[in-house]
């Protein structure tokens, strides 16, 4: 029956790769191939039944089955995973031109630390030179923290909305002008009128600064980057006792303000020429092309990345309900609780702190200058605290971010909190008992170091507390990170024990006062 197929067929049964080949034409290696082969008697018309007519069957339900399995296959896949490689970042800048700008925007934020604690080791003679006593000219203190807390109420919707390089502008400006001011002051009025401007100048720089960070990074690297942010921030907390003890012992107080306006005018010009602008509804991911103040004076490398983007709708105008608009935050319960708490934290921190100044310097028989650097051990810790605090933070997240697909980022940005609040809260207790026993205090100097020891434990934990909730707060709200650092800034300015610092100030301290304060009731009481 086979004799009665045709020749070619015969030959296809043989060899359909073989199938009208020249005879003596070498016969090519058989390789696997994705093009649909065509059988040489597929177009003909064979008997019904005939082995013709079943080989042509079986070509038409391979082509079905070849047609089917390209349709079942996932269309796009390779696109898919392609675009997924070329999404764009959250940010294009580098890590190493984040860094840049952290540098700048930190060297700003120092400021609002430095300008407060620069002032204790002054505070005696300030009251001598101005003929008042050390409980009036307290107040300043007490004037630069509420003023300190409403200030960026104004700056960090501002912020928000205008821009972060304007505001870093107009904000300093403002400090420039208040440190001329306290500089050429003689009298307790003036100094009270230019203090509360020098606060209003220099407490916005922190919640900018804040907004510039939530403007460049995810919440995955966020940590690292908020607390170097504070750490760079917290050196005024550890050198501005020193650099205030050394300035006024040997140049008078009033050469404090000079210094401040020297070192401001540097980092002021420092974003004029190096700062772009990072708000994310003027230059986006860092694509747009800026122009104007948004620019800086020498943009560097950030051009490279600039494309034409169409025009952006003009930003919504400066209202009274937009300056208040950040205290909405705190309707939030999640918000609420979390600053509460750590204005609890900051009271004890900052009760600690003010008072060191009246609590050693009498009984120790201080100078100006040994004031000054008895505030070191402090000001070491908030620098370590805060930076290391960053990098727990990150820690965190990965571990969170390993043990389901999103972490809940409330859990990831508070879990260092379990062993940081009881060791700051049992700091605290032991604090107090320190300075009022004289088997700890023990002959001269020699009784500083076991409080100063303490201090060191209590502004390390305090400081965590802090860097933890600040990348929280930008965390909750990366689009208006300014206004919600403002808010918290607010709850922690009004937090500030202005009558215990009044009270400390003008006599010897007694410690027991912060032991049975903070032992029998708030402390352990939050805690618990």
């Amino acid at each position: 029956m086979a004799s009665d197929l045709p020749e070619d067929y015969q030959r296809s049964t043989t060899n359909l790769m073989t199938a009208g080949v020249p005879e003596g034409t070498p016969t090519p290696e058989r390789r696997p191939s994705k093009t649909k082969r065509i059988c040489p008697f597929a177009e003909k018309t064979w008997p019904k039944g005939s082995l013709g007519w079943k080989r042509q069957q079986q070509v038409k339900v391979k082509e079905k089955e070849d047609d089917k399995s390209s349709l079942d296959e996932e269309p796009g896949v390779a696109e898919i995973e392609e675009v997924k490689e070329t999404e764009p970042p959250y940010h294009v800048f580098s890590r190493r031109k984040k860094w840049q700008l952290v540098i700048i925007v930190s060297l700003a934020g120092l400021f609002s630390p430095l300008s407060s604690n620069i002032y204790f080791p002054a505070l005696g003679a300030i009251a001598e030179e101005t003929h008042t006593s050390i409980a009036l000219i307290s107040l300043t203190v007490t004037v630069y923290m509420a003023v300190q807390g409403i200030a960026p109420s104004f700056w960090g919707p501002l912020s928000d909305i205008r821009g972060r390089r304007i505001t870093f502008i107009g904000t300093l400006s403002v400090y420039l002008i208040a440190n001329i001011g306290l500089a050429l002051s003689k009298t307790f009025p003036a100094l009270m009128v230019f203090r509360a401007i020098q606060a209003a100048g220099s407490a916005a720089t922190i919640s900018v600064g804040a907004g510039v960070i939530g403007d460049m990074t995810t919440s995955k690297e966020r940590g690292t980057f908020v607390g170097s942010f504070g750490g760079i921030r917290m050196l005024g907390q550890s050198l501005g006792p020193v650099i205030g003890g050394i300035i006024t012992e040997y140049l008078g107080f009033h050469a404090i303000f000079w210094f401040l306006f020297i070192l401001g005018s540097l980092t002021l010009l420092s974003i004029i020429f190096f700062l772009p602008e990072t708000l994310r509804r003027i230059a986006g991911d860092g694509t747009v092309p800026l122009a104007g103040i948004n620019r800086p004076v020498f943009p560097g490398s950030i051009q490279k990345h600039w494309t034409p983007h169409p025009p952006r709708p003009p930003a919504e105008p400066i209202t009274l309900s937009l300056i208040f608009s950040p205290l909405r935050f705190l309707f939030e319960k999640d918000v609420f609780c979390t600053l509460v708490f750590g204005a609890v934290v900051y009271t004890a921190w900052s009760m600690v702190t003010s008072s060191t100044t009246a609590l050693f310097q009498p009984r120790f028989g201080l100078s100006n200058l040994q004031t000054g650097l008895i505030f070191l051990p402090n000001g070491a810790a908030c620098v370590l605290g805060s930076y290391l605090t960053g990098k727990i933070l990150d820690r965190d997240f990965k571990l969170l971010s390993l043990q389901s697909d999103g972490p809940p980022i409330i859990r990831a940005r508070l879990r260092s909190s379990f062993y940081l609040v009881p060791t700051f809260a049992l700091a605290v207790g032991c604090y107090g008992f320190s300075i009022d026993s004289p088997l700890l205090l023990g002959q001269g100097k020699k009784g500083m170091v076991v409080p100063l020891m303490l201090q060191f434990v209590i502004a390390f934990t305090a400081t965590a507390v802090f860097t933890a909730n600040s990348a929280l707060m930008v965390d909750l709200y990366p689009g208006k990170s300014a206004s919600a650092t403002a808010t918290s800034i607010f709850v922690l300015a009004f937090s500030f024990p202005s009558g215990e610092t009044k009270n400390y100030s003008g006599q010897i301290f007694d410690a027991s006062v912060i032991r049975s304060k903070w032992l029998n009731f708030p402390l352990w009481e939050v805690v618990s």
